[in-house]
């Protein structure tokens, strides 16, 4: 009899742990200083640079910033290249990046630092040491936008129709609102009208049925 009623104790210490560890790793994910998260870093720049990014600044590609998916905006990160040592330190002011396996979408300065603009990707450990001074602001404006903007996810890209059409039927067994836009001989399957939420969610859903996405800016 007391093994039996021990079993339950034991169960509930056990699950007690385990949401005591979850709510640990959410407060870290959500910018707590020491996060640590490893993975492929990318960087953008021409083709972004004067664009507003998500927290609403202008992008500068030769400011130290980075996009990151859920850190909040004004996290400073201090971002280390696995390959050859090299560190620099970017502050979080975007959203990004939406390819598998790719954590960080650093500056195109903060790609130089760490050497990694030829390759245009590098595996890195990225550590949350601090906030910026405009940490506040940035919240604020995140809080704004993301109130009155949505995102749009390309699922696709094909110069056949029918192709286009196959990946189609596929997003809206998840997304029925997923459409076909095409344009000079490019059928794009495309998800739009999501909040940045949706969109991180929706992400995740196609990923883990092999359907890879990004967002179009």
């Amino acid at each position: 009899m007391l093994r039996r009623r021990a079993l339950p104790i034991c169960c509930a210490l056990v699950l007690g742990i385990l949401a005591s560890a979850c709510v640990s790793s959410r407060r870290a994910e959500r910018g707590r200083k020491g996060f640590e998260e490893t993975g492929i870093a990318s960087w953008y720049g021409p083709g972004f640079h004067g664009r507003t990014t998500a927290n609403g600044e202008s992008y500068d590609m030769e400011a130290m910033t980075a996009a990151h998916k859920r850190l909040p905006f004004g996290s400073i990160v201090e971002v280390e290249n696995r390959d050859n040592g090299r560190t620099t330190r970017v502050r979080i002011n975007d959203r990004g990046p939406f390819v598998r396996g790719r954590i960080i979408d650093l500056s195109k300065a903060a790609a130089r630092e760490i050497g990694m603009l030829g390759p245009g990707t590098a595996r890195v450990r990225i550590r949350v040491v601090g906030r910026s001074e405009r940490a506040s602001d940035s919240s604020s404006r995140e809080r704004t936008r993301s109130s009155r903007s949505t995102v749009t996810l390309q699922a696709g890209a094909f110069r056949d129709l029918e192709r286009a059409e196959t990946r189609l039927a596929a997003v809206r067994v998840h997304y029925r609102g997923a459409r076909i836009d095409s344009a000079r001989g490019l059928h794009r399957v495309l998800i739009g009208g999501l909040s940045e939420a949706a969109a991180d969610e929706a992400v995740r859903t196609l990923e883990r049925h092999g359907i890879e996405t990004v967002v179009v800016r």
